[in-house]
């Protein structure tokens, strides 16, 4: 029994009302997750497939309406399509089934019409490519240059993408005379109907190799690696990507190349946690330091810089010490690096520092009832 096929909605995770826009953000975030070139789980190329299929159909207009009007068998050729009730004969064939114009449902459907063969056989930019760059925390403050290595698919210098030995081996198609297209009846629910479809013997490419070219042996292209230089932003984050065009998968019939995002993941630093544009960190002191106060240099990703701690102070009490955060990408103000004081009781204490805490302690108890004995009071009352 074949696998039934999962809801498109549900494969791009959107609701039926998303808009274009949601829709190819969708389609971006889960294609990113799931390409095999980034996922190597068993079923990440199932999945991606199955993304990249519900995309094409949700992206499409025409695709879409039937989809969400007749579900899977709208945008399946091979399926029984039940949407026409089996009446006789064609009447009304512009228009019908609640608004939907039928002659958008042969070509869709079957594959049928001019415009269908020409879209299929017309140039295709290639699917995009996700990476992934690690880089340091410091990295992202100030960003940095760099260069990467990568294979890219590029047009033959020999055939010029042609595929071919030479201009006189590329020749008419003797299947569809050059036309790309052949013309097939095919019986369906309406009766026989005679479709254009694409030609099979030349890809709807109205030509033919006779001799293939040796350097890339007929394909048009050779992988080659290409050296790409990348520039990081001070102020990026992990998941924020970087576009670079015409660095992704090879395009279908003199396409172009779709693009590779590099996407971006920050290594944690063991002092410094980022929160938006400011930067976060913990101090320990003493419990001298915190009763007594002191100035101390803290370190930041600019170098150190001086902080007084006031006497008094609490432990979890935060100090801000201004613009040594992040830049902000869109150049607005630099982010602040906030200290977190944690106030240490020491472990162990010789016999000078035990005599001098009980001697504080003595001191504490003369000078009026502890903290504990305030909160029993209360409790009491």
């Amino acid at each position: 029994m074949a696998k039934a096929k999962r809801d498109f909605y549900e494969s791009l995770g959107i609701s039926k009302s998303a808009s274009d826009d949601e829709i190819k953000k969708a389609y971006r975030t889960a294609a990113k997750k799931y390409h095999p070139d980034v996922n190597k789980a068993a079923d990440a190329t199932e999945k991606f497939k199955e993304i990249q299929e519900a995309y094409d159909v949700l992206s499409d207009q025409k695709k879409k309406q039937l989809y969400d009007q007749y579900g899977h068998a709208g945008i399946d050729p091979q399926a029984g399509f039940g949407g026409g009730g089996g009446g006789g004969g064609f009447e009304g064939f512009g228009q019908g089934f609640d608004g939907v114009d039928i002659g958008d449902i042969f070509n869709s459907f079957f594959g049928g019409g001019q415009r269908g063969g020409s879209r299929r056989s017309g140039p295709i930019k290639g699917n995009d490519k996700f990476i992934q760059m690690p880089i340091e925390f410091n990295e992202s403050v100030f960003g940095k240059e760099t260069e990467i290595s990568i294979i890219v698919d590029t047009r033959c210098e020999t055939c010029d993408g042609s595929g071919a030995r030479s201009a006189s081996d590329i020749v008419t198609c003797s299947r569809c005379n050059g036309s790309g297209v052949v013309m097939a009846t095919q019986n369906t629910p309406f009766g026989a109907i005679r479709t254009q479809t694409t030609c099979n013997e030349c890809q709807g490419k109205g030509k033919t190799i006779r001799s293939r070219c040796e350097t890339c042996s007929g394909q048009g292209y050779n992988k080659k690696k290409t050296n790409i230089d990348v520039k990081i932003p001070a102020g990026i984050s992990s998941g924020q990507q970087l576009r670079v065009s015409g660095k992704g998968d090879r395009g279908m019939n003199g396409g172009p190349n779709g693009d590779l995002y590099i996407e971006i993941d920050v290594n944690q630093h063991p002092l410094f946690k980022r929160d938006g544009k400011n930067i976060h960190m913990e101090l320990p002191i003493s419990f001298p330091d915190a009763a007594l106060g002191l100035e101390i240099d803290v370190p930041t990703v600019y170098g150190e810089v001086s902080l007084k701690v006031p006497e008094g102070i609490q432990d979890g009490q935060i100090l801000r010490v201004k613009e040594k955060g992040f830049k902000d990408l869109r150049g607005g103000t630099i982010g602040d690096q906030f200290v977190h004081i944690k106030i240490e009781a020491p472990t162990k204490l010789n016999k000078e520092q035990k005599a001098l805490y009980e001697q504080l302690r003595n001191i504490e108890k003369k000078s009026g009832p502890s903290v504990f004995d305030k909160i029993k009071k209360k409790f009491k009352n």
